[in-house]
């Protein structure tokens, strides 16, 4: 598909897009260099349906991927190839996103989730350090029948509750493996499905119950690891109670001094994390923010270009706080073109982090110090109509991916020559 202009041409519409910005007081430049260098970190289980490796049945625990489009990655070997198609389409730095059941042992045997260890991920570090792309992990506290009853490390059963705390500590150790393998911290990732699907008549004992194992999680102090813990509104089969909410992962991560995940879907339908950040970071070290699109529910559709993306992005800009957010996507659409999803979904993010860098912050925060709120809405109005398009073309040249929708292209080519043959 031919639908971006030459190098010539970018390059010579981007020179009147420079002169633009310049006049209000930003260098594309510099918002091109700063926008390249933040990691994004790309989740893989957008490429196989979050289905892993261990083959212990359906989705279960509030998640469901829908849809049945052709060539879903079966294996490590598909998964990875996948992901580096994926990542030559998309512009800037970026990481891989794992979750525990991605484990690889030994072909033919099985090991517990509570007895993974790092060895079980050789394949999976020695990739990340030859295609030099840094990995995050995730424990997997779903999909297992040790999770049947809804609740995992909130359960009243000691023995589903050990299980899955031994299981969180062994993932803390795989992660912090990751970061000494890759020579930069991994993140860890906590989220619980534990909830109930209606009223429960006994909240706060649960909720004791998960202080009480992350505590026990979270004792051990381990090298190049970053802890988040994330929370939820609802989920299915827990629309009327979340033992890990907002308030209850606010606090803990406040009180830990570890990092708090909002997940851009995981509110509700007209709620946004916006006005969340700069709250969030004046008790809690950092952020984690997963990108999602949430339609009526948390139905991780694929992350767009969207306001509340954008928004996010200027919020974290005018903030200051870009060192200390951490950037991943995290959906799952089992009904579209798997590589394409990601594409759009890192591409977006992109987009939404080069705006925000566009932004005239400068005058618009000048213009309110002076009490000039006439002028600070102006201003922010103006700058949806600068040529924020030919920067992003620039961006993509610089970076050596495809302009426009060429990309789209490339993922056909490779769905004819390759996904098609998956059966």
């Amino acid at each position: 598909m031919k639908t971006g202009a030459s190098p010539a041409k970018i390059e010579k519409v981007y020179e009147v897009a420079k002169e633009t910005y310049a006049k209000f007081g930003v260098s594309s430049d510099k918002a091109i260099k700063n926008a390249l260098a933040l990691p994004v970190s790309i989740h893989c289980w957008q490429g196989d349906d979050v289905l892993g490796f261990e083959n212990s049945g359906p989705l279960s625990g509030g998640i469901l991927a829908t849809g049945n489009y052709p060539g879903r990655a079966r294996n490590g070997d598909e998964l990875r190839r996948d992901a580096e198609f994926a990542f030559a389409l998309i512009p800037g730095k970026k990481r891989f996103n794992l979750h525990s059941f991605y484990a690889e042992p030994e072909e033919g045997k099985t090991v517990s989730r509570d007895r993974l260890l790092p060895e079980h991920f050789t394949k999976w570090m020695n990739w990340s350090k030859k295609k030099r792309i840094p990995l995050d992990f995730n424990p997997s506290f779903f999909s297992h029948p040790m999770a049947d009853s809804g609740y995992t490390l909130a359960s009243a059963d000691p023995q589903i509750r050990k299980f899955w705390i031994r299981h969180a500590i062994a993932c803390r150790r795989i992660a912090s493996a990751f970061g000494v393998n890759q020579g930069s911290p991994a993140v860890n990732d906590i989220w619980i499905p534990d909830g109930s699907k209606d009223y429960p008549a006994d909240r706060i004992s649960p909720r004791e119950r998960l202080k009480d194992a992350l505590d026990q999680i979270l004792s051990e102090k381990l090298p190049a690891i970053t802890d988040a813990v994330e929370c939820k509104l609802f989920g299915i089969g827990s629309e009327a109670y979340v033992v890990g909410s907002h308030e209850f992962y606010m606090g803990y991560a406040a009180k830990k001094q570890i990092k708090l995940c909002l997940d851009t879907g995981h509110f509700h339908p007209t709620e946004t994390i916006v006005d969340k950040i700069s709250a969030a970071l004046l008790f809690v070290p950092g952020l984690l923010i997963h990108f999602s699109r949430g339609l009526r529910w948390d139905s991780d559709h694929v992350a767009t270009f969207s306001d509340d993306m954008r928004d996010a992005c200027r919020e974290i800009k005018r903030a200051g706080a870009f060192d200390r957010i951490d950037f991943a996507l995290d959906y799952f659409d089992a009904s579209i073109n798997r590589i394409a999803a990601w594409a759009i979904g890192a591409r977006s993010l992109r987009k939404a982090l080069l705006e925000s860098f566009l932004e005239p912050t400068t005058l618009i925060a000048d213009a309110e110090k002076r009490g000039k709120n006439h002028e600070r809405l102006a201003l922010m109005e103006e700058c949806k109509t600068l040529p924020f398009a030919a920067v992003w073309d620039k961006l993509c040249l610089t970076a050596g991916v495809p302009t426009g929708a060429e990309w789209l292209g490339n993922v056909n080519e490779y769905e004819q020559k390759v996904l098609s043959k998956r059966k």
